[in-house]
């Protein structure tokens, strides 16, 4: 694309350059040739990004008092979203190679135009599969799915039935979606264990985007739901039952257990585990390993906004930390009492 075409499409001002200079690629400072695209949205940034061979920078309004010559520079409020959405408008597009000869696809399918359907893949009866999608290799569509258009269900991805999938989702390779949540009820005379049904739905709203190897069950007796624009990391599990809400974060390997609600614009960053019928509210920060126990609810309320939670049960991250050095020093305390020979009081 022309840089002029980029800056029609993302905004941004040209405060240098020529419009008519051709961009292929986006690319690290050092690893730039002239017709790639840099950024810099950091002071540390800016010079290595003005002096590599990039053809264009993306910058920060006001961040160089003045730029070489013969380079091309975009002022923007947010550079790196502005590189991330260049790089996505640049991607070539994959071929649509229909349906391939070793693919397995039901007759009562219903394929709209441009969708691919890759070796091996398996398209169960009654599935319904939107414009411009492509299902890879060796994965499986189950019995009535429906996915939206210009979805990419990646190699042996598994979506069972009773799942729903909107416009623009991906699912990375050897995700599973819709499989029987983990619920089962004991006999107490006997110890053995029966499995509640798990015969609800899943529905996969649209823009969202799951990781490889990451589960999602369908709901018990009515639905799991993970909302818009929500970005799954690989190794995620989501439980029966959950209620994801739009533009939510799950870094790899978080656990929800059933029934828990996550809302929207939270972020839950990697091993984090949530509790059964959890609410976490809209915009919560939990830090690595944290967890939430069965039945809680976590929100922003009386916090400042940005306000990490962490450690388990789930608390600021300050007090968490002030805990940690008053218990320290406490413990310390107790060594060198020990160490004079005082006599430490006894227990009652």
């Amino acid at each position: 694309m022309t840089l002029g075409e980029l800056i029609d499409r993302l905004g941004g001002k040209l405060v240098q350059g020529d419009p008519e200079w051709t961009v292929d690629g986006v690319s690290l400072s050092e690893n730039a040739d002239p017709f790639n695209l840099v950024f810099a949205d950091s002071s540390s940034a800016v010079i290595p990004a003005l002096s590599s061979k990039a053809g264009v920078v993306v910058l920060l309004p006001g961040v160089a008092a003045s730029y070489p010559r013969g380079k091309n520079i975009v002022e923007s409020d947010n550079p790196r979203l502005w590189f991330s959405k260049a790089a996505r408008l640049m991607m070539p597009p994959l071929p649509q190679a229909g349906v391939h000869s070793r693919a397995v696809v039901m007759a009562d399918t219903i394929l709209a135009v441009g969708v691919t359907v890759e070796a091996c893949a398996v398209v169960e009866s009654g599935a319904r599969i939107g414009p411009h999608t492509r299902i890879e290799a060796g994965a499986i569509v189950g019995h009535g799915v429906q996915i939206g258009e210009r979805c990419r269900i990646f190699p042996r991805a598994v979506i069972y039935p009773g799942t729903t999938i909107g416009d623009r989702v991906v699912v990375q390779a050897g995700a599973v979606l819709g499989s029987e949540g983990f619920g089962y009820v004991r006999d107490a005379s006997s110890g053995t264990y029966t499995q509640f049904p798990q015969q609800g739905t899943l529905v996969i709203e649209d823009d969202v985007e799951i990781g490889a190897n990451s589960t999602i069950d369908r709901g018990a007796l009515a639905e799991t739901r993970i909302r818009r624009g929500t970005k799954i990391d690989n190794l995620v599990h989501v439980g029966h039952n959950c209620d994801i809400g739009e533009d939510v974060i799950l870094v790899a390997l978080t656990g929800i257990s059933g029934s828990s609600k996550i809302g929207k614009g939270a972020i839950l960053a990697g091993q984090v585990g949530i509790g059964d019928h959890v609410t976490v509210g809209p915009g919560v920060m939990l830090g690595g390993q944290a967890g939430v126990l069965s039945g809680k609810t976590v929100t922003n309320k009386g916090l400042k906004p940005g306000t990490v939670l962490w450690g388990t049960p789930a608390k600021p991250l300050k007090q968490v930390l002030r805990e940690q050095v008053t218990l320290s020093r406490l413990a310390r305390l107790g060594l060198r009492k020990s160490a004079n020979g005082e006599q430490e009081p006894a227990e009652e």
